[in-house]
């Protein structure tokens, strides 16, 4: 699986931001996506996960904010994020997992994942 990043970048507080993955080499309907984030000092975290049926999972902290979706036919896996909050600034990155053929349910950890990205920064300012 090989996997492009797109985004990131600074934007204020409240606005909006949206990340992209080009996937190829796999057939991505097949494939449990999940976006994580590393906040400086701390441990990766699990942001959202999306599963072959699209059905998808979120961190408390970002439920209601983020939205992870993929479009098939396009080959790219997508991270909208709103109403940005100071606390949002770490460094992203996608992960995925091509062993359970896409079935996942629920929201995914680290070592779930198999397959990582390098990362993009996103900066948050107020």
């Amino acid at each position: 699986v090989e996997l492009a990043e797109a985004g990131g970048g600074s934007v204020q507080a409240g606005g909006s931001k949206r990340l992209s993955c080009k996937v190829s080499g796999y057939d991505m309907s097949s494939i449990c996506f999940g976006w994580f984030r590393r906040p400086p000092g701390k441990a990766r975290e699990a942001v959202a996960t999306i599963n072959k049926y699209e059905n998808t999972y979120y961190a408390g902290s970002v439920k209601g904010r983020f939205t992870i979706s993929k479009d098939n036919g396009k080959n790219t896996l997508y991270l909208q994020m709103d109403s940005l909050e100071l606390e949002d600034t770490p460094m992203y990155c996608w992960a995925a997992d091509v062993s359970t053929g896409g079935h996942c349910y629920d929201l995914q950890q680290e070592g779930d994942f198999s397959y990582w990205g390098q990362g993009t920064q996103v900066t948050v300012s107020s």
